[in-house]
């Protein structure tokens, strides 16, 4: 096969420094920093191709299959998601709504506190990913980071930790619903 049948590249923005090491066959570590921290992305499928050149990461493939041309726009796209979080981050917002029980949530440690959801007597816990911080402004809450998967698991975490089972979800529309994502 001759010449490249897919690539692209992403931009490296001025204050973030990108080192990438690795080869195709163990996979590739891309490692970023830049004003808001440190983030590395460790990425590997034989066949893919990745390099830093002047100003630019080119990530590309040799290959015709589509399999691979999807891997070099999923590989861009995790790695603008690297150069992105650690110049801008990411930020999640979610809205507390309740209208049976008022509820109280709070952050303790690596975890956010439900309290008195549907009246129940036991709190419910959602589980803080890796370096995200979760503020609680009255009915807002607001979980920021660098890494985008770590913020939107800690997002899911809090919706899913107030999912309504066995009861008709058009009555209870308790809970807490993202409402903006990155």
């Amino acid at each position: 096969m001759s010449g490249n049948l897919e690539e692209r590249f992403v931009e490296i923005p001025k204050e973030v420094e990108v080192k990438v090491s690795g080869d195709t066959v163990n996979g590739y570590l891309i490692k970023a920093k830049g004003p808001l921290g440190e983030n590395e992305k460790f990425l590997k499928y034989r066949g893919i191709y990745i390099e830093k050149t002047n100003g630019k990461i080119r990530v590309y493939t040799n290959e015709k299959k589509s399999r691979m041309k999807a891997m070099v726009g999923t590989f861009a796209s995790h790695i603008n998601n690297l150069l992105k979080g650690v110049k801008d981050g990411f930020e999640y917002k979610l809205k507390i709504v309740y209208s049976h029980f008022p509820m109280k949530v709070r952050v303790e440690g690596d975890e956010v506190i439900i309290e008195n959801f549907l009246g129940e007597k036991y709190p419910r816990r959602a589980k803080i990913f890796g370096r995200v911080e979760v503020d609680i402004k009255g009915s807002d809450i607001i979980v920021r980071g660098i890494d985008k998967e770590e913020c939107g698991q800690t997002s899911a975490n809090l919706e899913q930790a107030t999912r309504i089972k066995n009861l008709d979800v058009r009555v209870f529309q308790d809970g807490i619903y993202i409402v903006e994502k990155p």
